[in-house]
């Protein structure tokens, strides 16, 4: 039924100017790439126009979880996805950055001997297999082995928040690997160069702290909120929230796609009222089970921001301490300008003194005292050095120049 109901989608009339490249992936993890429009995702997953526009490559919209009556809207990063109780479809599935998600979830999405397990083969149907619940209220052994897997819908938002933890991480370690080395060159030398590199390193720290925040956020909001997380429990809300002993009496099951009369999908549906009968399968339950799943990828990503906050840290010690070296020399050349400046001063009172004995004026001392030419430069000279010793003592005095 299922691969019929791919075929069905697959067969759907076709907009070239309003395809899109879609994948679809059902609980056996099986790929199959689609070309369909947005209306045909529309119908089938039951979301608004609103809801898939949020997956559009060429719009730009924040990391969102949005959980709808049929369908989970995953916007996290590259990652585009509509996560229903028994499918996946995943836009730009071609994508470098998805490939390794797709093939992540082919690989963990189907659970291995599931239909062994549980005995299929002894049930023909879904009436039986409910039926069988209702006369003893209990299950077969073999089924109760696997009430601790999740459903599917949990196991493909694990795959996904999983992938998008691991690519943030990634991308962390490597502006590590860059930054740390290029800030240790600049604090060695100041150069265009190494302030360019650190320019660039600061650039590309800044847009992943950002996306590593919208990620943390959505993650934080949906922990903060019981109802957001009941929301995404597709597989309760496709049971209709009745009684277990309605259920029991009545199992009829509308379906919401065309594969969810698949043979999983109903022994998924029965094992959860099963759970009911036995009063184990409280909302409460379902919100902590996700809730602890959510929590495990808020730590690992708030881990993430962390590591970039540190680095940020180390960018602004950094900074400081270069600006610090920049007000050293700053201060060195003051001080120095301050010396030059002072023997400029100096030099000055002697081209003075020089400038008065120069003048070709007559005067009747000049002649026949040639020896006071001598003691004028002498005095001179110790005037202004007497001067200069003066004023560098005197700066050194007010703490102007270092000692």
């Amino acid at each position: 039924m299922a691969n019929n109901s791919v075929q069905d989608l697959a067969s759907l009339p076709k907009k070239k100017a309003a395809s899109n490249s879609w994948m679809l992936l059902d609980v056996k993890g099986e790929p199959m790439l689609l070309e369909v429009d947005k209306y045909a995702i529309m119908h089938r997953v039951g979301i608004h126009a609103r809801d898939l526009r949020i997956l559009d490559p060429l719009l730009s919209y924040p990391s969102a979880i949005l959980g709808r009556e049929r369908a989970i809207v995953l916007n996290l990063e590259h990652i585009k996805a509509i996560i229903t109780a028994e499918e996946v479809l995943l836009r730009n599935p071609r994508d470098e950055n998805v490939v390794p998600f797709v093939e992540e979830l082919c690989r963990r999405l189907p659970v291995n001997g599931l239909s062994d397990h549980l005995g299929l083969n002894e049930y023909e149907g879904e009436g039986k297999e409910l039926e069988k619940i209702g006369k003893d209220n209990s299950w077969s052994p073999r089924i109760q082995d696997h009430n601790d897997i999740p459903p599917f819908e949990f196991r493909a938002l694990e795959v996904a928040l999983e992938a998008i933890c691991s690519f943030l991480e990634a991308r962390t370690k490597d502006l590590e690997s860059t930054a740390h080395p290029a800030l240790d060159a600049l604090t060695k030398k100041v150069s265009s160069r190494n302030l360019d590199q650190v320019r660039k390193m600061k650039s590309a720290m800044t847009r992943l702290t950002a996306r590593v925040q919208k990620v943390r956020d959505e993650l934080e909001q949906l922990l903060d909120d019981d109802d957001d997380m009941a929301d995404l429990f597709l597989s309760r809300k496709a049971l209709g929230a009745v009684s277990p002993a309605v259920s029991l009496a009545a199992p009829n099951w509308a379906p919401t796609s065309p594969t969810i009369g698949s043979r999983v999908s109903r022994v998924s549906k029965a094992s959860t009222i099963a759970s009911y009968a036995h009063g184990t399968g409280t909302g409460a339950d379902d919100v902590e089970e996700l809730e602890m799943l959510l929590e495990a990828y808020f730590m690992q990503i708030d881990g993430t921001l962390n590591k970039l906050t540190t680095l940020r840290e180390y960018i602004d010690d950094t900074e400081d301490y270069i600006n610090i070296q920049l007000d050293n020399h700053r201060n060195q050349l003051i001080q120095l300008e301050l010396v030059l400046s002072s023997a400029t001063v100096v030099v000055a009172v002697y081209s003075l003194v020089a400038g008065i004995f120069g003048m070709n004026i007559p005067y009747m001392w000049n002649q026949n005292h040639s020896y006071v030419f001598k003691w004028v430069v002498i005095v001179s000279g110790i005037v202004c050095v007497t001067i200069f010793i003066g004023v560098l003592g005197y700066a050194r005095y007010k703490h102007l120049i270092g000692t």
